[in-house]
């Protein structure tokens, strides 16, 4: 199983990002995919996760509210949208994917990464 993230960069407090995450050898239509980010000095924490087979959607505290996540089945790729970004949410974004499906929302329930991505929110 193979991720790849894309989508970050330098964007304005306020604006929105769009990380996208292209699944390989594992379909999204069957098996749970989240986000989870790690700010610099901090521990890697959840942001959100969708289940395969039912598509729940579960979301972390951070972003409760103002985050969103989708999936293409035809391209195997899950979306992630936070908006009214602020500095605090500054990190790297990783993808992962699990070897399971239903509400997953810790580390140790995805056994395969992206290499994640950059998001960095000026002020």
């Amino acid at each position: 199983v193979q991720l790849q993230a894309s989508g970050g960069g330098l964007v304005q407090a306020g604006d929105s990002l769009r990380p996208s995450c292209a699944v390989s050898g594992r379909t999204v239509r069957d098996y749970s995919t989240g986000w989870f980010r790690q700010a610099p000095g901090k521990e890697r924490e959840f942001v959100v996760s969708m289940s395969g087979r039912d598509g729940y959607v579960y979301f972390g505290g951070s972003v409760a509210g103002r985050s969103t996540i989708s999936r293409d089945f035809a391209e195997n790729t899950v979306h992630l949208q936070v908006d009214d970004l602020v500095p605090e949410d500054t990190a790297v974004y990783f993808c992962a994917s699990a070897p399971t499906d239903g509400k997953l929302m810790a580390e140790a329930d995805y056994d395969s990464w992206g290499q994640g991505t950059l998001v960095t929110v000026s002020s």
